[in-house]
């Protein structure tokens, strides 16, 4: 009799139990096809972003061939464009950011999570972040009318005043003494990214398990050795995640380097020359080019950018790849 009841039972609750789980397959195949079609949307934009860098860029490509990345001339009078000038301009204010910008925004982090009071810690980092809200076109304005003339009278007078002649420092530091230079475009790109490595990294640290620095403080180690030796290699795989966003944004930064770096598409010859990057170039010209090889130098340009953001972002895979085995 048991037997029969547990039968019936089972048979009645069959069908409902099979309608769940069609109902859920469906679900979940519908949940598949969503994300595929998403991922899809983004390949295709990429793949639609390239082909239309590769078409617009190809006239200047095809006439100026590889000379177009080593020659620095670049008149749209007599229709000679290259971008060595940008693209050295772009690397070198991106490199210069980045040295000056990580190691600030190591101790922001660490003083932030190690030292900084729990009643002002929070508020401290809300600030932090804050400034990376403001407008870019806000840092080129400050740059521009505050910065470098500040720049120019305190810091880039008196070094080229006391420049021996012929010496390196010479060398590394003339220019213009107007503040609208490589250098102090590469400091308004350090202040830009530093809010958003900052926050990366402290973050990360607060990832880092308690029971670990408390176990370093307990054999006596320094705050110092608790940071350099547990806290920042315990985090450096994501670490690279960080310094790449920043690099990125370093790299793609347009209005506030075009207000400060000269806007001068030669070779930079120190660091308080004129200069510009691929994007201010952009910025600058696309919409007095008339043209049609200045408009595809123009689009090629990007292109160059492209491909550098894109080496940039694969050489972090592959440090991350490396760091995994």
């Amino acid at each position: 009799m048991a037997e029969v009841v547990m039968a019936a039972a089972a048979s009645g609750a069959g069908p409902e139990t099979r309608a769940r789980r069609h109902n859920a397959a469906r679900g979940d195949a519908f949940f598949h096809a969503l994300c595929f079609s998403a991922a899809m949307v983004l390949m295709a934009t990429l793949a639609g972003l390239i082909v239309a860098l590769i078409i617009g860029g190809w006239p200047a490509i095809s006439h100026f061939g590889f000379g177009f990345l080593t020659t620095a001339v670049w008149d749209p009078v007599a229709d000679e464009y290259g971008a060595a000038g940008p693209i050295v301009g772009t690397l070198v204010t991106a490199f210069i950011a980045m040295v000056i910008a990580l190691p600030l925004a190591i101790g922001i982090a660490v003083f932030l999570v190690e030292f900084c009071p729990k009643a002002i810690a929070h508020w401290v980092a809300v600030a932090v972040e804050l400034l990376a809200g403001i407008p870019s076109i806000v840092y080129g304005m400050w740059g521009l009318f505050v910065l470098a003339p500040w720049f120019a009278e305190h810091v880039q007078m008196p070094i080229m005043l006391n420049a021996q002649p012929g010496s390196l420092m010479e060398r590394l530091f003339m220019g213009i003494p107007n503040g609208a230079n490589i250098f102090t475009a590469s400091l308004i790109l350090a202040i830009m990214v530093l809010p958003y490595i900052a926050t990366v990294f402290r973050e990360l640290l607060l990832s880092v398990p308690t029971h670990m620095r408390e176990a370093a403080y307990g054999i006596g180690a320094t705050p110092f050795e608790v940071t350099t030796s547990i806290m920042l290699p315990y985090i450096r795989k994501s670490a690279i995640g960080a310094v790449m966003l920043g690099l990125g944004r370093a790299l793609g930064e347009t209005m506030a380097v075009t207000f400060i770096i000269g806007n001068s598409h030669a070779f930079p010859k120190s660091l308080f020359d004129s200069g510009s990057t691929i994007a201010s170039t952009i910025a600058n010209e696309f919409t007095e080019a008339t043209g049609e090889m200045h408009v595809s130098a123009l689009i090629a340009l990007g292109l160059v950018l492209f491909l550098i953001t894109f080496t940039t972002l694969a050489a972090a895979r592959l440090l991350l790849g490396k760091e995994r085995v």
